[in-house]
């Protein structure tokens, strides 16, 4: 089976790795000193219990065009980096090429076959000019929630933190013979790739945390659980919790556990920085639009008020534009240091 990785990052270089360990051809679409140390030597990858695989026979180019067409894309960039190689995509595609969207937060294809009254719309916090919609046909797409938490920890070295569930599923929440392929391809590598029939529920559940911790860890540099044990932060993110549930159950979402449990999920991960807290520490784009601000739009869609929601967006979005127009980090530091 023919697949190209599209983002030879953490994700990805877990993925790719995995797969190629387990026999699949393995394609990595990489660029600077990833795609020099790809070329020199393959891929390291480091499991969560300490061993250490190295995977030399993977293919690793910068163009899409020099990989040609797979059988299946996985599009492990993050969401706000899709658009600008939304135009090269279509170099991977053959005739029955399948693209697994792997980013967080609401896709840009969400509404695609979605029966009711949204049915057909884009997202445009994700998708803000049209590029992914006018390169990529939605009946390419298959979904998933992205579970594993891994880190790239040098070019070409991948250490896996967590985790190896990728859910799969259709737009239309069907199980068709492509997807439940990928899942067995993806289980002889050793993942768990259950196909779902409601994925936009499993979407929606990851979102409920990410939506709230990223961007408040963001603004007040605080960990999961500072954030769940300070009394005014942890109502705030309850209140936004709450919002966010709203929305999502007039799209017709299922929420399978309680408020409370997430919450005390998010706590029990301990003094943990979220992504969006690492990225401000580092001075890297922030995961902005497909958290928060697709839900602002959802929001305003189906007539929902999210005072929280839009105070928190507001905040978190002047924070990322001073970031990017000043070309700056933030990290708080001990005064002595």
């Amino acid at each position: 089976m023919k697949i190209a990785v599209v983002g030879a990052g953490a994700i990805g270089g877990y993925l790719g790795a995995r797969l190629a360990l387990a026999g699949e051809d393995v394609t990595f679409i990489a660029r600077g000193a990833n795609l020099a140390a790809l070329r020199a030597s393959g891929i390291r990858l480091i499991e969560e219990d300490g061993s250490a695989h190295a995977v030399s026979s993977v293919r690793a180019v910068q163009s899409m065009a020099e990989a040609g067409p797979q059988d299946y894309v996985l599009l492990t960039l993050k969401a706000h980096q899709v658009g600008a190689v939304a135009a090269d995509l279509p170099a991977l595609f053959g005739a029955e090429t399948a693209l697994v969207t792997m980013q967080n937060g609401i896709p840009w294809w969400y509404f695609h076959r979605l029966v009711g009254p949204y049915e057909g719309r884009r997202v445009t916090a994700v998708d803000p000019d049209g590029a992914i919609a006018a390169h990529v046909d939605n009946d390419r797409v298959i979904g998933s929630v992205v579970y594993p938490a891994s880190e790239l920890i040098e070019p070409g070295v991948v250490k896996v933190i967590e985790g190896n569930r990728f859910s799969l599923g259709e737009p239309d929440n069907g199980k068709s013979a492509r997807a439940l392929r990928l899942s067995e391809a993806l289980t002889r590598a050793g993942f768990k790739a259950p196909v779902s029939t409601d994925l936009r529920s499993e979407i929606w559940l990851k979102l409920w945390g990410n939506l709230t911790f990223n961007p408040v860890s963001a603004l007040t540099h605080a960990t999961l659980a500072q954030i769940c044990r300070f009394p005014q932060t942890r109502a705030l993110a309850e209140g936004m919790m709450r919002e966010a549930q709203t929305v999502a159950e007039k799209l017709g979402v299922r929420f399978r556990i309680s408020l409370d449990k997430r919450i005390a999920g998010a706590e029990a991960v301990g003094e943990h920085k979220t992504s969006m807290l690492q990225d401000v520490e580092r001075g890297r784009a922030l995961e902005l639009d497909a958290l928060l601000g697709s839900v602002v739009e959802l929001a305003r869609m189906t007539g929902t008020d999210t005072p929280r929601i839009d105070a928190i967006h507001a905040c978190a979005a002047l924070l990322a534009h001073t970031l990017d127009t000043q070309q700056g980090r933030l990290e708080i530091r001990p005064r002595d240091a």
